[in-house]
């Protein structure tokens, strides 16, 4: 199985040089091909297959990078379209890089003559090397891996800040697995509390930091002073940079906190059961700020990748499902139940609920049922 591990590097001021460069002669092939298929879907014809190898007789600075770096430009161009055409609503047409945006590229391991790889790793001197590239690139290597290298993509982020995500063909993708301490839980997703978690044994909530929130006077006040420099200006260019950086770290903060999170409640329990979230109909209604702001699919995603690397089950409740509405202890469903409604008791029983451990009661029940089925 393919697993992927990334890593902080520090190249120097070659490596940086070769690294733009790449960066750019993908970004100029991608345009160059993009604008050919577009012409001809403007002209209803077929989509043209292009290589990258077209544009080398009349750009000779094409040779100069890696060759699999534009092969792959090709190949993720095309699935692109591919996308598109078979989902328009989920896949939008690709659209033309500009060298402002987050800058990657993809190179292949391949063995050479003499029986090494192109891309190797050496965890003792915390080096990486890459094809077209002379010496061993700095990287801090803060967990190891065993099995052959697929493949590894370049990343520079809009603070200026590199890394390298190093793909990997391991026989066992699963971590040191933990004994689980409960059964099953239920885990509702909120506003007043991130998640409310119910478990065999307990109920407790957990808070979300508002990472995004919290920075956004920081925020407001670095994006006013970058609309004050002159645009390309290096005072305009440390300002952009000092402003990436800050929604670097509230990105880096948040998944730091998802990624903690998802591994403790996948460690406690053997099954999860959450709900499907129609993020994007949440996004476009007044708490569109809280809702991005926390992430939940992101969250569920992470979920359901470590629920399969530690052997782990996860459920998800249809979207119609009546968590919030529904009292856990009859069953009875209380259609007049508002958002604004944090405690309601149950006209059929008298039940008193708080709304976000009720829903984690019925989600987990909800658990219970599926597994009997």
């Amino acid at each position: 199985m393919l697993k992927a591990y990334k890593y902080r590097i520090y190249p120097n001021k070659e490596q940086k040089e070769f690294f733009e460069k790449t960066f750019g002669c993908c970004r100029f092939v991608w345009n160059m091909m993009l604008e050919e298929k577009l012409e001809a879907l403007r002209q209803e014809r077929n989509i043209p297959r292009i290589t990258p190898a077209k544009y080398k007789k009349q750009h000779p600075f094409l040779r100069e990078v890696d060759s699999l770096a534009l092969a792959n430009v090709q190949l993720q161009q095309e699935k692109a379209f591919k996308n598109h055409f078979k989902n328009s609503k989920h896949f939008r047409l690709p659209k033309f890089k500009r060298k402002k945006d987050k800058q990657s590229y993809t190179t292949n391991n391949q063995k050479t003559k003499n029986g090494s790889e192109t891309i190797r790793v050496d965890f003792e001197k915390g080096l990486l090397y890459l094809p077209k590239i002379k010496s061993g690139i700095k990287a801090e290597f803060h967990r190891r891996f065993e099995g052959r290298i697929k493949s590894a993509t370049v990343v520079k982020t809009k603070a200026g800040r590199y890394y390298v995500s190093i793909l990997v063909d391991v026989d066992d993708p699963r971590n040191k697995v933990k004994e689980p301490q409960n059964f099953i839980c239920g885990i509702d997703l909120g506003l007043k509390s991130f998640a409310t978690v119910v478990n065999d044994k307990k109920c407790f909530k957990i808070e979300y930091p508002r990472y995004l929130i919290k920075a956004e006077k920081k925020l407001k006040r670095l994006q006013r002073q970058l609309a004050r420099k002159e645009k390309g200006s290096k005072n305009w260019e440390k300002a952009r940079e000092r402003l990436a950086k800050e929604h670097e770290y509230v990105k880096n903060a948040r998944e730091d906190f998802l990624h903690k999170l998802s591994k403790a409640i996948i460690d406690e329990s053997q099954v999860v059961v959450v709900e499907s979230l129609n993020v994007n109909g949440l996004s476009r209604t007044k708490l569109s700020k809280h809702v991005l702001d926390s992430s939940f699919a992101k969250f569920i995603d992470f979920l359901k990748y470590k629920a399969e690397w530690y052997g782990r089950e996860i459920i998800e409740a249809d979207m119609t499902f009546p968590s919030s509405k529904m009292c856990s202890k009859c069953g009875h469903v209380y259609k007049e139940l508002e958002l604004k409604d944090r405690v309601w008791r149950c006209p059929e029983c008298g039940e008193v609920h708080d709304r976000d451990e009720n829903a984690g009661k019925n989600l987990r029940d909800y658990g219970y049922r599926c597994i009997k089925r």
